[in-house]
């Protein structure tokens, strides 16, 4: 091997090194990212990624569906598409589970709207006798039908972690650095995130905020279930203009990417959202 080939080694090798290191942190960094930590293990993902896990992850709780469920359609969208709500595919595949609508899935807009895609994907999942137990590699390929079935277990152990965040039993442990020129979305942003949590998310009272911060507080006196609901708004926080989370005494703050989860005697009961900077009333 030559000196310039060592060298190239080398570098590739020490990048490798510092992309480990950085894994394993605790707390965002760099450019907008997010990620989720669960039983040690970290793994980071774009924005608009993590919304999409979250979008998965929440609908498997709003159907009352098993951990297992979750963690089977997360691995397979990040085989499939990488969390990316992809417009083509291999042959007609689109969206995030790369459905075929030659094949049945849906119209090319059902299959690209992620909701209407990951309720199909549950829907023939939950009807595959010994889901729960089976490998995954079998699970997901009686729904999916790949060429490629060996691959979905390469993202088991990411599906697990973000089951784990999204569904409130790992507290604390989804986070996003979102792009500090981005602002939060205001009142405007109040109504469509009202409607994307009906969509997504478990059926809770909801009270809009007073006062002069926009925002809602989400009530429930479960602290699983107020985690689910708060990581659920920090994963969505890019798409749905969210500002600042507050659960459990502890607030995450768009404006401080830095600080990931930090206590906080602000917010109160329940979960609250506010999409504008100042302190919750109401």
């Amino acid at each position: 091997m030559t000196r310039n080939a060592l060298l190239a080694t080398a570098t590739v090798a020490a990048a490798a090194v510092v992309v480990f290191a950085l894994h394993g942190m605790d707390k965002p960094f760099g450019s907008p990212s997010c990620q989720a930590t669960a039983n040690g293990v970290t793994f980071e993902y774009t924005p608009e990624q993590m919304g999409n896990a979250a979008t998965i992850a929440g609908i498997a709780m709003q159907r009352a569906l098993p951990a297992r469920a979750a963690t089977i359609a997360l691995a397979t969208a990040r085989q499939e598409s990488k969390f990316i709500n992809v417009d083509y595919g291999d042959r007609d595949s689109l969206g995030l589970f790369q459905q075929r609508p030659s094949q049945g899935w849906g119209t090319r807009s059902q299959v690209t709207d992620p909701v209407y895609a990951t309720n199909a994907f549950y829907d023939v999942l939950i009807k595959i006798d010994g889901y729960r137990s089976m490998e995954i590699t079998k699970v997901a390929q009686k729904v999916q039908r790949s060429a490629f079935p060996e691959a979905y277990a390469d993202h088991e152990p990411e599906g697990r972690v973000l089951a784990s965040a999204l569904s409130g039993n790992s507290k604390a442990a989804l986070t996003c650095r979102l792009d500090p020129k981005s602002t939060a979305g205001g009142a405007a942003a109040v109504t469509p995130y009202l409607a994307a949590l009906k969509r997504e998310q478990v059926a809770v009272g909801s009270t809009r905020l007073t006062g002069t911060v926009p925002g809602v507080r989400l009530d429930t006196k479960d602290t699983t279930q107020a985690w689910s609901l708060a990581q659920w708004s920090v994963a969505r926080a890019d798409q749905l203009g969210v500002e600042r989370v507050y659960v459990d005494g502890k607030v995450w703050d768009r404006a401080k990417p830095d600080q990931g989860w930090v206590a906080s005697s602000e917010g109160g009961a329940g979960v609250v959202v506010t999409f504008a900077p100042g302190k919750p009333s109401g």
